[in-house]
């Protein structure tokens, strides 16, 4: 008798009831405008919703999760590292004002566990919810002797749409324009593998309980990604936003200067808001200099907007009113490029 693909470590019988598990969390997340269902070999949206717009543009993003991963095997908590999947890349296309219409999934696995991609796959939905994003369509795959037992990757794309005359690409922004920054949920997803040199790596940490945090610092940690896509798109119905910035890798030093345009550079104002403690700890146990922090981690702000001083306070009002809390932390200022920390 010959080998079989089962023998080889691929269970197709695991994939369909993987399928079957998230099936139901994948339907939640449909809008009027999807065409089709599970199992077609494209996922198809229909451009309905972009009839009444002048000149749309599409808007895409990619992005994973990173080593925050490992955090997820080591605890075994597996239905919120979906939710960062989708907040990376629908948090960086809402940069340009777009908003999304679907997302795609990648899941990969050195041995599928059906349950266990189901718990991922309700986050990825329960991210696409927030957003307004559909998940129509992704990859479960089945890899063996890639990844170690246990473990897998996660990974998606987003696509979203904006009228050309809304894109917001910094362009209008002032010098004297105000930045205001909106709160994270924590760390978000980047700067891990220093964090993990931090909580496991070099001692154990994961495990202890914080009373400034009021959970373990595991639990913290793997707090899902804020998703600011409906807050800020309700928001510039009313509002100028000149201009927005995830702070992703490489935290407010790399991501502030992406949206200022040429001859502005930005002055960040440490005080302006209060540090979570979560990041106070990580720097004491690292020993980290206050602008390394500043360049690795949100430091408690996961999105800044660039606004007209004149709708400061409308903007803070509108992202309160979408459960969003808010802080003036700087302004653009004439001159060289890059930001100052004061």
């Amino acid at each position: 008798m010959g080998n079989t693909y089962k023998d080889a470590g691929v269970d197709v019988e695991r994939g369909y009831r993987a399928v079957a598990l998230m099936k139901e969390h994948i339907q939640s997340t449909y809008h009027e405008g999807v065409l089709g269902g599970i199992g077609s070999f494209g996922g198809m949206v229909s451009l309905k919703a972009i009839k009444d717009m002048d000149e749309p543009v599409m808007v895409a993003g990619t992005d994973g999760v990173g080593t925050k991963l490992k955090l997820a095997f080591l605890l075994d908590k597996h239905d919120t590292v979906g939710i960062d999947a989708v907040a990376m890349c629908v948090n960086d296309i809402v940069c340009q004002g777009a908003a999304p219409l679907f997302f795609l999934d990648y899941i990969a696995t050195g041995r599928l566990d059906p349950e266990r991609v189901a718990d991922n796959v309700a986050g990825v939905a329960e991210g696409c919810r927030q957003s307004g994003a559909a998940l129509i369509g992704g990859e479960t795959a089945e890899m063996p002797d890639f990844y170690a037992e246990g473990e897998y990757d996660i990974a998606g794309f987003a696509a979203g749409v904006v009228d050309r005359q809304n894109i917001i690409d910094g362009s209008k922004i002032n010098a004297g324009d105000v930045l205001i920054g909106l709160e994270s949920s924590g760390v978000h997803s980047n700067g891990f593998s220093l964090v993990r040199k931090l909580t496991i790596k070099d001692t154990y940490r994961i495990d202890q309980y914080g009373e400034e945090l009021g959970m373990t610092v595991g639990e913290a940690l793997l707090t899902p990604t804020r998703i600011y896509v409906k807050p800020i798109l309700n928001t510039a119905k009313n509002v100028e936003i000149r201009g927005l910035s995830h702070i992703t890798g490489g935290g407010f030093i790399e991501n502030i200067p992406r949206m200022l345009p040429a001859g502005c550079g930005a002055r960040i104002e440490k005080g302006a808001w209060e540090i979570p403690p979560l990041f106070r700890m990580l720097q004491s146990w690292g020993r980290i200099g206050e602008r390394d922090m500043f360049n690795t981690f949100n430091m408690g702000i996961g999105m800044v907007a660039a606004v007209a001083e004149a709708d400061a306070d409308a903007f803070q009002s509108s992202m309160r009113d979408n459960g969003i809390a808010s802080h003036c932390i700087g302004r653009v200022e004439p001159g060289e490029e890059g930001i100052v920390l004061e």
